[in-house]
């Protein structure tokens, strides 16, 4: 997605050889005009994969990914990071660990939102090394659900996450391929 590189370009900050902060238009600030593109770059690939549902997990998915569910008149949910006294009982859990915050969270579905019929979209912000991609998926298939496939707004090609999931036999569609970051350099792979 030109649009979402040139953005990158001008306003994302590669602080090290793997973290791109995007703050100004993704996850802190939103932009969304942008979001709604974002939403209609995924709708178009994703439309004829049988999607009931779209996952996101919670936050920095969820303005691309309520757009995306706008465009398809489909219904959002949001896996949450945190534990909730409303959500005990009736959920699927599975650990996962963020390499960016250094630290292990819950992520946790109720099972009001899913049945063994549904398809899933999984949306996400950034894929790097597909930890938090893997465990929403562990809990679709946990749920006897199905996974359409994966969007992926920002891709780190050059971590193992999308060589994990492309073996797994996962479909991912990433909007914008980061194929080398660096200290003031970004570079894209062309597709």
């Amino acid at each position: 997605m030109e649009l979402l590189k040139e953005r990158i370009l001008q306003e994302g900050q590669a602080l090290s050889e793997t973290i791109l902060k995007v703050d100004s238009f993704l996850n802190h600030q939103v932009d969304a005009k942008l979001m709604f593109e974002m939403g209609t770059c995924f709708k178009k690939y994703f439309e004829n994969h049988g999607v009931t549902k779209i996952f996101t997990i919670e936050s920095s998915g969820i303005a691309p990914t309520v757009m995306t569910a706008m465009q398809m008149d489909l219904p959002m949910v949001t896996l949450k990071k945190q534990s909730s006294k409303i959500l005990k009982g009736e959920v699927y859990q599975t650990t996962v660990h963020s390499f960016t915050k250094g630290l292990d969270y819950e992520l946790t579905l109720s099972k009001k939102y899913i049945n063994e019929n549904d398809t899933i979209l999984i949306i996400d912000d950034f894929l790097a090394n597909g930890e938090a991609a893997l465990g929403a998926i562990r809990l679709v298939e946990e749920a006897g659900a199905k996974v359409a496939g994966i969007g992926i707004v920002i891709e780190k090609s050059f971590q193992p996450g999308r060589a994990m999931l492309d073996e797994k036999g996962y479909d991912v569609y990433s909007l914008a391929r980061v194929k080398k970051l660096g200290k003031g350099l970004i570079e894209f792979i062309e597709e």
